[in-house]
């Protein structure tokens, strides 16, 4: 066959008018984790959860040990809490959870962008041991009974959980927010028994003990009730940095913890008359005889 200059032309032609097919190059993961603010908070609440925790064992030295109750959980509190910042800080317990963000456009197929996040896993461990002890710093103050305490404490620890397994959560927004609702829950029975257990108890003691329980109480749970706030925004829908995440918590901690724990001790001690008293095997061991009573002691 021969091939003419006319049919080249018109070849040539029919070529040049088919637009190239567009082609979606893949992109790399994207990585999102603390900077320089997220670092230098980090370290700050490292200082000042040891330097609390010194402080209240300092404050249990002071008074007679059947008294140092509340001193010791709430020297506890702070300290694992400066155990749990020291190991976020210095880069351990901290892993990464990936999601996936869709690019979407017009004339050529969807963009799936794979973003690795940090999770700060040891902030869930310091939560899951430190939210019980000061549950129960707020339970013995007023008075409630060993089942709605067990109650309080295992609806902490479930709440703490949904949240470690919502942030955790691997591309499935339904199942993410799922665990969050369980947590939200759990939550709530907290503030039952705080607000609801909590008040009928402490209403058997002295003014003083039941506007102090109010206050403290009230305290506790509107800071709580901010938690899983700043955690829909973080790990849940992914919206501020993790270096805001980290000061939002770091400023929570702060308050619920240090700030919470000077509050009990020095207002408690000033309340002499209702101390509660550790007797027995708690304050002298095996060679005693003895109960374990907590409640209204007269003795100063």
């Amino acid at each position: 066959m021969i091939v003419s200059p006319d049919m080249m032309k018109s070849a040539s032609k029919a070529t040049s008018s088919v637009s190239p097919l567009p082609t979606v190059v893949p992109t790399p993961p994207t990585f999102i984790h603390k900077g320089d603010t997220g670092s230098r908070t980090l370290w700050v609440v490292v200082v000042l959860m040891a330097v609390s925790s010194l402080a209240f064992y300092g404050m249990a030295f002071r008074v007679p040990v059947q008294k140092r109750l509340f001193h010791i959980i709430t020297a506890f509190i702070t300290t694992f809490a400066f155990l749990s910042y020291f190991a976020m800080a210095v880069g351990d317990g901290i892993s990464y959870a990936s999601y996936t963000h869709t690019e979407s456009h017009k004339h050529v197929p969807d963009v799936d962008h794979v973003i690795y996040r940090q999770i700060y896993w040891a902030r869930y461990v310091d939560w899951s041991v430190t939210t019980p002890l000061l549950l129960l710093d707020l339970a013995l103050l007023a008075g409630l009974s060993g089942a709605n305490i067990l109650v309080a404490i295992v609806a902490d620890i479930i709440m703490i959980l949904t949240g470690l397994f919502g942030a955790f959560g691997q591309g499935n927004d339904n199942a993410k927010w799922g665990w969050y609702a369980w947590g939200c829950i759990a939550y709530l029975v907290i503030v039952y028994q705080l607000a609801i257990g909590g008040r009928d108890t402490v209403a058997k003691k002295d003014s003083k003990t039941k506007a102090f329980y109010g206050s403290i109480a009230g305290f506790t749970l509107i800071l709580w009730t901010i938690y899983p706030i700043i955690w829909g925004v973080s790990e849940g829908a992914h919206i501020i940095s993790v270096d805001a995440e980290i000061v939002a918590y770091a400023v929570l901690d702060i308050l619920a913890k240090p700030v919470f724990g000077f509050w009990l001790l020095f207002t408690h001690d000033s309340m002499s008359s209702t101390s509660p008293s550790v007797e027995g095997f708690w304050a002298n061991g095996f060679g005693e005889s003895g109960t374990l009573r907590v409640g209204d002691d007269n003795e100063a």
